[in-house]
């Protein structure tokens, strides 16, 4: 639904949009690659295995496929608060004159596991704060984990819907298919709502792994109000009763609905099922995550059940199937991702030569250092100072985002506040306690310093959107992320990874290091070991 009516691919006079991919669905996301042309079947034999640059990575990884993937999700919850902090990025770009971001959008797709992690669900509030109507979840409720169900004993979707409108998301259910509609009609004393109401995600998934009869006796007949309702119904019309995540119109009618949505991030909670389509063989079982291979009569259930153009004599031994060019299907296909703007997922690699802005000169910033007459100062004012002498320069100085995680006064950076503003798309509403002093705390819809709270997974995800801002919005802008100690960056040691993966160009710098540099806050602040965990990541400058 997003590939063929919604997904905005960067034309010359569009940025395009921007699409974070549930991980498991990658390989969704190469077969329809391989229909466009834009893989070979060689590559697609090759998925899982690194060969020469002619294979394909597991999840999405811009390091491993530089010029397709935008975005590294496959670690659980990176996806989730990587995208917030991207549409707040392009948002905090406009509102410095940096970017045009206005129209453009982010999706992201997640799984309702996923949603379990911290990082997943921390920058809900955020988004909803700051207005991100240019944000859309999409959650795949298939209900189900790589171990067993969701929430066996629960309703996540009803969980999730409390959840994300606590934090201020517009909520969007779409759980049934167009085929219950008939039935709702009918049910004037809403009893399908009761019945879905008492049972739970286990139940459902057990359901959904078994056929129309055992649906009927299991689910139907356990009310005598609901087995009067589907009593016209065969048990194959009973099996064919769709969730809502598969159900194209109702999936059309969401995501239009998100996109026309304004003033808050929208989230849409699809209920479906985990290897649908796959029928015995993975469809709603336990066992799904570790399906590898299809036997023919699994294949056979597969064809029936989508009713493919193959005989079954067509299936021994094939290995990828592509409809003839000028099918309808090959042509819609076309036609759609035309329609769009081109292909999707597609990452630049460089910046466009008029977007390139050159450094000024190290004398300029770095006097104090190239001729320090004997003066000795610590690491961490030596780098507030060098920062302070960029943000001068007229040229390059706009394209510094310095960033901290409530530490600006610890690092001596409070100055900053008054000479480049805090970002805040509002502005600022009140008049500071410290209005009178000369270094007081200015918000300013224009701002430059990104003060981000205390959360460190907020930071670092804020940062990497500033340090890859060159690729996937062709402006360079260079980050400064000023944490602390070792809490900064232990704490997110696995999206440090994720930045660097996705080819972050930007600084990262851990003040008042060192064993001795806060003794006087106990032992629990003398970092002697984040230098060294620095040190592992073998794809950083």
């Amino acid at each position: 639904m997003g590939f063929n009516h919604f997904f905005r691919a960067k034309t010359e006079d569009f940025g395009g949009d921007l699409v974070y991919f549930q991980p498991h669905s990658a390989p969704g996301v190469y077969a329809r690659a391989f229909l466009e042309g834009r893989l070979s079947e060689e590559q697609l034999a090759n998925y899982r295995q690194e060969v020469g640059g002619n294979g394909l990575c597991s999840y999405p990884h811009p390091w491993l496929m530089p010029d397709f993937w935008q975005f590294p999700t496959g670690s659980m919850g990176h996806g989730p608060i990587s995208a917030v902090y991207q549409a707040r990025c392009m948002r905090y770009l406009e509102g410095r004159g940096l970017a045009d971001t206005a129209g453009r959008h982010v999706w992201g797709v997640f799984g309702d596991g996923e949603m379990d992690e911290p990082e997943s669900i921390a920058g809900l509030t955020l988004a909803a704060r700051e207005n991100l109507d240019n944000l859309t979840f999409i959650v795949n409720c298939n209900l189900q984990r790589l171990d067993g169900p969701v929430r066996g004993n629960g309703q996540i979707i009803q969980e999730l819907e409390s959840l994300f409108i606590g934090a201020g998301w517009n909520v969007i259910k779409v759980l049934w298919g167009s085929e219950w509609d008939g039935l709702f009609a009918r049910d004037k004393d809403l009893a399908l709502l009761r019945r879905f109401a008492d049972t739970v995600d286990g139940q459902y998934q057990n359901l959904g792994s078994k056929d129309g009869d055992y649906n009927r006796a299991r689910f139907f007949d356990a009310d005598p109000a609901t087995r009067d309702l589907v009593a016209h119904l065969t048990d194959a019309e009973i099996h064919a009763l769709k969730r809502g995540g598969h159900d194209f119109r109702k999936l059309h009618a969401a995501f239009a609905a998100a996109k026309a949505h304004k003033g808050r991030p929208t989230v849409i909670l699809a209920k479906t099922k985990k290897g649908y389509g796959m029928g015995n063989a993975g469809e709603s079982r336990m066992t799904a995550h570790q399906s590898k291979k299809l036997d023919m009569e699994a294949l056979v259930a597969f064809r029936d059940r989508f009713n493919l153009p193959l005989a079954e004599g067509d299936l021994e031994g094939l290995k990828f199937y592509k409809p003839a060019d000028d099918s309808p299907e090959m042509t819609y296909l076309r036609e759609r991702r035309a329609s769009l703007g081109g292909r999707l997922p597609k990452r630049q690699a460089g910046i466009s030569d008029d977007k390139r802005t050159a450094p000024p000169e190290l004398s300029t910033y770095g006097k104090f250092a190239i001729e320090a007459d004997g003066k000795e100062m610590s690491t961490t004012m030596a780098a507030m100072r060098m920062m302070g002498g960029l943000l001068k320069d007229k040229t390059f100085g706009p394209r510094i985002v310095p960033i901290v995680a409530d530490e600006a006064r610890t690092f001596g950076m409070d100055n900053l506040f008054r000479q480049v503003g805090i970002y805040s798309p509002k502005g600022q509403l009140y008049e500071p306690e410290d209005a009178g002093s000369m270094m007081f705390y200015k918000e300013a819809a224009n701002g430059q310093l990104l003060e981000e709270g205390i959360t460190e997974a907020g930071a670092i995800s804020s940062w990497a959107a500033a340090a890859t801002s060159y690729s996937v919005h062709d402006t360079p802008t260079l980050p400064f992320y000023i944490y602390y100690s070792m809490f900064g960056f232990q704490r997110v040691g696995d999206l440090i990874w994720a930045a660097a993966d996705q080819r972050a160009r930007g600084f990262l710098l851990g003040a008042t290091a060192g064993r001795t540099t806060l003794s006087g806050e106990g032992l629990q602040h003398q970092d002697g070991t984040s230098h060294l965990t620095a040190s592992t990541i073998p794809n950083w400058g």
